[in-house]
């Protein structure tokens, strides 16, 4: 099985600040990868390591065996890096269809004639195709963490980073969010998660990974990593 995603010791600092100490991770294709850590930990720098939206001051990023450490955060999404925002950042006065075609338009770099199939396709997997003509300012926060998702997927990613996209959920629309991510990885999406919301994403991922302080400290099965005491120690009071 192939990696689509490889780090290789990278680093990053904001002057004294080390955010990012040497991880590294293989992610291969078709894998659920689950990051965790507490507030400060790195995960956000990390995502932005690999999107290219920050470049490391040491180390490589490999994408489908090519190295783009360099290269910047719009050849990587038409290379394949797909991202969903802690945030939900929609045009707002576009409907939820046409969101989905920018995304699409932009990220493929086509014209929004060759996908307008396919947005209406993932509208339909992610449970927006009733509200594609409704203005995405109006959406609730659980269908707007859903565009974000299917933003996301309309540039046709062969790597998903979701960034704590169950945040903010209730229990109900968590698992609603969860079996839709579990349907799209069901289907061969690869995923990396950044989640504090631990059952939703333990519903879904094969492997976790554990960032504090910047370092990798324990990765494994879901079970394994939180059987750990250490882990445990670092996630007391958090949501499991």
């Amino acid at each position: 099985m192939s990696d689509v995603l490889v780090l290789d010791a990278v680093s990053k600092a904001f002057g004294a600040l080390r955010v990012t100490d040497g991880v590294s991770l293989a992610v291969p294709r078709g894998q659920a990868l689950g990051i965790i850590g507490p507030n400060g930990a790195g995960k956000s720098t990390l995502f932005n390591l690999i999107t290219g939206n920050l470049m490391p001051d040491s180390g490589r990023v490999v994408l489908l065996d090519q190295d783009v450490t360099r290269l910047p955060a719009m050849t990587r999404v038409r290379m394949g890096v797909g991202r969903s925002f802690q945030i939900p950042q929609p045009f707002e006065g576009l409907t939820v269809f046409e969101n989905l075609l920018t995304a699409a338009a932009f990220g493929r770099g086509l014209p929004e004639g060759q996908v307008a199939e396919d947005c209406a396709a993932i509208l339909d997997r992610i449970g927006l195709l009733a509200r594609a003509n409704q203005l995405a300012g109006s959406l609730t926060l659980l269908d707007r963490k859903r565009l974000e998702l299917g933003r996301a997927m309309a540039t046709r990613p062969e790597l998903l980073l979701l960034d704590e996209i169950a945040g903010g959920l209730t229990e109900a629309e968590c698992r609603t969010l969860s079996d839709t991510i579990r349907a799209l990885h069901g289907q061969g999406v690869t995923i990396i998660w950044i989640e504090h919301v631990l059952h939703a994403l333990i519903s879904v991922v094969e492997r976790l990974l554990v960032l504090d302080f910047g370092r990798v400290i324990a990765q494994g099965s879901p079970d394994a990593v939180m059987a750990s005491k250490e882990v445990r120690e670092i996630y007391l009071g958090i949501e499991a």
